[in-house]
C-alpha cells in the first residue's frame, strides 16, 4: 500500500453521527486515506459511497485501501466545495450522509518535500492538488505587506504578523525565499527572544496561514456549507470535523442558519418572512475526542465535530 497513512480522528462517533443505512449514499468530501471511509464502506451492501479528495497521493492509497469494497465505492479527483457539481457530475440527486474531515492529513504534513512542514527543508509550495497555481512560493515572494499581514492575523491569529510581514518583504528584496527553512529564519528573525522560548515552534501559526490562503481552505469551507444541505435526502446527516476556530466559526453559524428558519425580528407577532429549517442540530455542542483517542493521537486535541439533520 501507499505511504500514505492517516490516523482518522474522531472515527467511532463518526460513524454513529452519520447513521449509517446499507442501502444508503453517502460522501466522503475529504477521503485522505480513507480511515472514515473503509468503515463507511464495511458497513453497505446495496448502497454507494462516494469519496472525494484533490490530492492525487490520497486518492491512490485509498483506492488500495478501498479495493476489498471497490463494488459500491467510486473516487472522484475534486476539491470537496465542488460537492455539488460532483454529484450532478454522477447523476445523484441526494445523498444520505455527508462527511468533511477538514484537518490536513499527516502525510501532507509529514512529507517534507511538499513544503507544508516546518521542519524539514522543501521547496515553498503547500498545494495539496499540485495542478493548483497559487503556491506558498507565490504568497511568499509576491503578496503585498498588508495582505500578508492579514492572512497572519486571521488565518494564524499571529500576534507578530506585522513584524514577520515586514521581515519577509525585506529578505525578498534581497532575492527570493525559496525554502520552508528560509521562512522559518526569517520568521524568527522578526520575534522577540521571549516568543523563541515558547513551547509552540515559532513558525508554526505562520505556516498554517500560508497554507490556508495557498488553498483557499475557508472559502472552500463556506461554498461546501452553503451546498452540503441542499444535497442531502430527508433525514440525512451532515458531519463536518474542524480542527481551528475559524472553520469551526463557519460550520457552526452555518448549521445554527439552516436550523433556525423564521428571521422575523422579535417583535414581530406573527411570521411573515415564510422561512422554515432545514436541518435540526444532532448536538447542540460539538463533539471532541476523549482522553484514550487524544492518548493514542495528540493532533485529535483540537478536533470539533458537528452533525446536523437534513428535514
Amino acid at each position: 500500500m501507499s505511504e500514505f497513512y492517516h490516523v482518522s480522528v474522531l472515527l467511532e462517533e463518526c460513524i454513529d453521527a452519520l447513521n449509517i443505512k446499507p442501502d444508503g449514499i453517502y460522501v466522503d468530501g475529504t477521503l485522505g486515506g480513507a480511515g472514515h471511509s473503509s468503515q463507511i464502506a464495511k458497513r453497505l451492501t446495496t448502497g454507494r459511497l462516494i469519496g472525494i479528495d484533490r490530492d492525487p497521493v490520497a486518492l491512490k492509497a485509498a483506492s488500495e485501501r478501498l479495493a476489498p469494497y471497490a463494488d459500491r465505492v467510486t473516487l472522484v479527483h475534486s476539491n470537496f466545495c465542488e460537492l455539488a457539481q460532483v454529484l450532478r457530475d454522477l447523476d445523484i440527486p441526494g445523498v444520505d450522509g455527508i462527511l468533511l474531515d477538514l484537518g490536513v492529513s499527516s502525510p501532507q504534513l509529514d512529507d517534507g518535500a511538499r513544503g507544508f512542514s516546518y521542519m524539514a527543508d522543501a521547496p515553498l509550495d503547500m498545494r495539496m492538488n499540485a495542478q493548483d497555481s497559487l503556491s506558498a512560493h507565490t504568497v511568499v515572494n509576491t503578496w503585498p505587506r498588508e495582505e500578508l499581514k492579514r492572512i497572519l492575523y486571521d488565518y494564524g491569529e499571529e500576534r507578530y504578523a506585522p513584524q514577520i510581514a515586514s521581515a519577509i518583504c525585506r529578505r525578498r528584496e534581497e532575492k527570493p525565499i525559496e525554502t520552508t527553512l528560509e521562512l522559518v529564519d526569517v520568521i524568527r528573525s522578526a520575534m522577540p527572544p521571549a516568543a523563541l522560548r515558547e513551547k509552540q515552534h515559532p513558525a508554526k501559526r505562520s505556516f498554517q496561514a500560508i497554507r490556508i490562503a495557498v488553498n483557499d481552505e475557508l472559502g472552500s469551507v463556506e461554498k461546501v456549507m452553503a451546498d452540503a444541505i441542499p444535497c442531502l435526502n430527508a433525514g440525512g446527516r451532515l458531519a463536518v470535523i474542524t480542527f481551528h476556530s475559524l472553520e469551526d466559526r463557519i460550520v457552526k453559524t452555518g448549521m445554527a442558519a439552516a436550523s433556525k428558519g423564521c428571521t422575523c425580528p422579535p417583535s414581530f407577532p406573527v411570521c411573515v418572512c415564510g422561512k422554515k429549517p432545514h436541518v435540526k442540530l444532532i448536538s447542540r455542542k460539538p463533539i471532541v475526542s476523549g482522553q484514550e483517542e487524544l492518548d493514542r493521537n495528540p493532533r485529535a486535541r483540537s478536533a470539533k465535530l458537528r452533525v446536523c439533520e437534513k428535514l
